[in-house]
């Protein structure tokens, strides 16, 4: 969804006048509600996996009389077509994906070797067919306000007088992913020890992890993990200074909220989908089995995250 920002910006820049409504999982809206570019923000009543063709077809329907001219397909599966179809949208874009032909009129074929990273194969499917490729990418930039803000203090009545480190140590894809707690631990705890803050992101998932990392400095940190919506993750992101994250939708909500990210790969590649921020640095071993994009560790070792020590983390906060 992040990634996706760049397409809206990119529709704004040659279309100044043009409205974006967005269909969306529903635990997605708090970043639309963020992304100046989006006028309406459409839950999608189906959760993921879920063909629901009937409901598709009706959710279709029910979109008619929005008088759509364009629908920009960003997944690649036949069931997201249905929907614009059923909607009477003239101009239905995407990429041929599951033999879409048909559901979609201005089917796109995917050059991966022109547009190596995913954000490029969103913003090109908002360009004509024939635009030069891979397109300029506008970068993400979410909208935070100070009311928000401050109601995120206040809630869970903290300060902002030190400078205060992000960690964000989960990965939802799997733990060929996740650099090891043990390693989030020792960041914390050198930073803590020179006075900075230090705050735990992630979902319920993400809990044994952080509670790890939270026992390891013996209680110092302020461990949002599971306590916050998205929506409060991200405003409260939006008051650290530094943020260090595995491969991870937090570490996209970070380069959007345009904050120094130290960003840690493992089985993925930076160069597919990479924090779209230039004070971001990655930090990869680039092993030659990497990157394999599997979920666990297909060699058992996971030498691609242990071998990053916690003093290299460490020595990209400083710079």
């Amino acid at each position: 969804m992040v990634m996706a920002q760049s397409l809206f910006i990119a529709l704004k820049n040659t279309q100044p006048d043009c409205q974006i409504d967005v269909l969306a999982p529903a635990w997605t809206l708090s970043l639309l509600e963020r992304m100046p570019e989006v006028n309406k923000a459409i839950a999608m009543p189906l959760p993921r996996g879920k063909l629901g063709l009937m409901e598709r077809v009706r959710l279709g329907k029910s979109l008619r009389s929005e008088g759509y001219d364009q629908a920009i397909l960003l997944p690649n599966s036949w069931k997201s077509a249905i929907p614009p179809f059923f909607a009477n949208i003239p101009v239905r874009t995407g990429y041929i994906g599951e033999c879409r032909w048909g559901l979609l009129n201005d089917a796109r074929k995917l050059d991966k070797n022109k547009l190596t990273m995913t954000v490029q194969r969103f913003v090109a499917l908002g360009l004509p067919v024939d635009a030069p490729m891979p397109p300029e990418c506008p970068k993400p930039a979410l909208t935070i306000s100070t009311d928000r803000q401050q109601a995120g203090i206040d809630k869970f009545k903290l300060t902002t007088a030190a400078p205060i480190l992000a960690l964000c140590p989960g990965a939802e894809y799997g733990p060929a992913k996740r650099w090891p707690a043990e390693h989030y631990a020792e960041v914390a705890r050198q930073k803590l020890d020179q006075g900075w803050q230090v705050w735990l992101f992630g979902s319920e998932k993400d809990k044994a992890d952080s509670e790890q990392i939270n026992q390891a400095t013996l209680g110092r940190c302020t461990d949002f993990t599971g306590r916050t919506s998205l929506a409060e993750a991200v405003d409260l992101m939006s008051l650290t200074d530094t943020v260090v994250s595995n491969d991870s939708g937090l570490m996209h909500v970070a380069a959007a909220l345009d904050k120094k990210i130290i960003a840690i790969y493992g089985s993925s590649d930076p160069g597919f989908t990479p924090p779209l921020n230039a004070k971001a640095e990655i930090i990869s071993l680039n092993l030659e089995c990497a990157p394999c994009f599997k979920r666990e560790c297909p060699l058992g070792h996971s030498q691609c995250l242990t071998g990053i020590t916690p003093d290299r983390v460490l020595d990209a906060i400083n710079n």
